[in-house]
């Protein structure tokens, strides 16, 4: 009865999903076969059922087969289950059963909104019941962060780990809006990895700066300046000065909002323009000096070329300063 071998396999399943165990004998002289739990319980002997646990179900039986399935596989369940052939001497396989433990939703802590500019921030992401271990990946924004820490604990059961990341950055105001994730990947969530979001709300001081609608500004025209404010909370609304004082002349001096427009340009315009913006957590401003340019015209001039060289050439508009 050489041929007389009972066959198994290990089999690794995801707590509380279904594990199917098969004990296989090519050659088979009417040799009963058993399954046996990691206690050395008997299951099944043949078609008998030996166990009284409602999770153990026979699936097929006869004198080639053996298999059985275990429902709503726990934690306690792991271990080595052995099919017995009873020849003489009785032969035996082993087949290893582990079960996977999933993790539980992640959370991330440490993040107390808003943070000022400049702060550090901790921010910590945890998940437990997983086993083995699960690991855990940062990422701001779809980037990944690689410098983190990871500390790994075994669980009271002393079956599962609690692990738990952390990631330290000083608040920016580039990261304002950010999107900060968590991904927890283990094997048992099947290549779909969990995840935990912390959107960053970071507050800053105003940056400020003067936009001119023209490079050239003239007399007679007109000049609106745009005081640009970026910060968080929004500086609203902007204070415009002129030489360290209120704007002289109101009626052509017209602010609306941000901007600044000065009508009918004329030379006592000239100055240094400032426009400050302030919100909770400080002021900010810009300088703009506006020097005023004599009235322009288009000018043709005409003469003879001689030698390569303009001749006797005049200017045919006398109206430039």
């Amino acid at each position: 009865s050489q041929g007389q071998f009972p066959l198994t396999q290990n089999v690794t399943v995801i707590e509380g999903e279904t594990a199917t165990l098969t004990c296989r004998v090519d050659q088979n002289d009417n040799t009963s076969l058993q399954w046996s739990n990691p206690a050395q319980q008997t299951l099944y002997f043949d078609d008998k059922k030996a166990l009284r646990d409602n999770r153990i179900e026979l699936l097929r039986a006869s004198w080639h087969e053996l298999t059985i399935r275990v429902t709503d596989v726990s934690l306690s369940d792991e271990g080595q289950y052995t099919c017995s052939l009873f020849t003489m001497p009785v032969k035996t396989s082993k087949a290893f059963l582990t079960v996977l433990g999933v993790p539980e939703s992640p959370q991330i802590t440490g993040f107390n909104s808003p943070v000022m500019e400049g702060d550090r921030m901790e921010l910590t992401c945890k998940t437990s019941g997983s086993k083995p271990a699960a690991d855990i990946r940062w990422f701001k924004n779809d980037k990944e962060v690689k410098d983190v820490k990871y500390v790994k604990e075994e669980d009271a059961n002393r079956k599962t780990f609690t692990v738990s990341s952390t990631m330290n950055f000083r608040a920016d105001r580039g990261d304002d809006g950010a999107v900060v994730s968590c991904r927890v990947e283990h094997e048992s969530l099947h290549a779909k990895p969990q995840i935990a979001k912390q959107v960053l709300e970071i507050h800053y001081i105003p940056s400020v700066k003067i936009i001119p609608s023209t490079l050239w500004p003239e007399e007679g025209q007109s000049i609106t300046l745009i005081c640009e404010s970026k910060g968080k909370p929004l500086p609203d609304p902007v204070l415009w000065t002129k030489d360290g004082g209120e704007l002289p002349d109101p009626e052509r001096m017209i602010v609306n909002g941000r901007e600044l427009t000065i009508n009918v340009l004329n030379k006592t315009d000239n100055g240094t323009y400032r426009c400050e913006a302030e919100n909770p957590i400080g002021l900010n401003s810009a300088e703009y000096v506006l020097i005023i340019h004599g009235c322009y015209h288009k000018v043709s001039w005409e003469g003879n070329i001689l030698d390569g060289k303009y001749k006797n050439y005049e200017c045919k508009d006398n109206d430039v300063s």
